[in-house]
């Protein structure tokens, strides 16, 4: 399966994506060694792992680390930040590993852009037996106005980009070789500027930074005409993006 065009923005985006997208909840630590059992003697595997966002998450836990990124730009911030875990070119569908190498993959923001059957044939391939699978998300909150407001300013230039909330991924589940072995759903905030956690999140969005300059300066616009005009977000130094963190976990049978 050919990387989606979207992603491009990814390459030039990448410092962007690095401020604008929020960390992730203690839970999700908990996830990880209760439902995946990452942790110390263990190896984790984790897809399509950008910038590293959750890479800090999975040191917490302990284990031998590898992480697998198509997109340079993101391999480039991923080499810097954490030099010593193992970074490797690839895809979901195409994995630089022995077959039975790896007690856990884990996909952190990733899994709806590679959520096909050939994929989990890969991950299959690269678990031991009784390895599990881990998909988590930061879901922004749309029930909070402005947070749905910003979506509609977004949603105009999404075209066919794959998405968490579509809720296309699911369509290859229940997946042979894989039996579900958990879900959990928890309360998140990106605490920050808005500076830092609506316009560079906005502008970090794969297919927004894919667009020409012009469309990316009218969606800046647009997202800053939002917070001026929203009185709990307007001259506020600090400011809380709310998310739904949730993760799904599978076990190889």
């Amino acid at each position: 399966m050919p990387i989606h065009h979207s992603s491009r923005g990814y390459e030039t985006g990448a410092a962007t994506y690095v401020k604008g997208r929020p960390s992730y909840p203690p839970e999700a630590a908990e996830w990880l060694r209760d439902d995946l059992g990452v942790g110390p003697g263990r190896k984790v595997l984790e897809v399509g792992a950008g910038t590293g966002k959750f890479i800090a998450v999975l040191k917490d836990c302990g284990g031998e680390i590898t992480a697998v990124e198509p997109v340079a730009g993101m391999r480039e911030q991923l080499v810097r930040a954490f030099p010593e875990i193992t970074v490797l070119a690839g895809t979901a569908e195409s994995i630089p590993l022995p077959d039975g190498s790896v007690d856990a993959v884990v996909c952190a923001q990733a899994f709806h852009w590679f959520a096909t059957t050939a994929a989990l044939e890969e991950f299959r391939r690269v678990l031991t037996p009784g390895g599990r699978l881990g998909l988590i998300w930061n879901a922004r909150d749309e029930s909070v106005p402005w947070v749905a407001a910003l979506t509609d300013i977004t949603d105009h230039w999404e075209g066919d980009t794959p998405r968490y909330r579509t809720g296309n991924w699911r369509r290859v589940f229940p997946a042979p070789g894989f039996e579900a072995a958990g879900e959990r759903h928890v309360r998140h905030a990106h605490v920050g500027s808005p500076e830092d956690v609506i316009v560079k999140r906005t502008l970090s969005v794969s297919f927004i930074a894919a667009l020409p300059p012009e469309r990316q300066a009218d969606v800046e616009r647009a997202t800053r005409a939002l917070i001026a005009r929203t009185p709990e977000l307007a001259d506020r130094p600090e400011i809380a993006f709310p998310y739904e963190t949730v993760m799904f976990a599978f076990r190889k049978v």
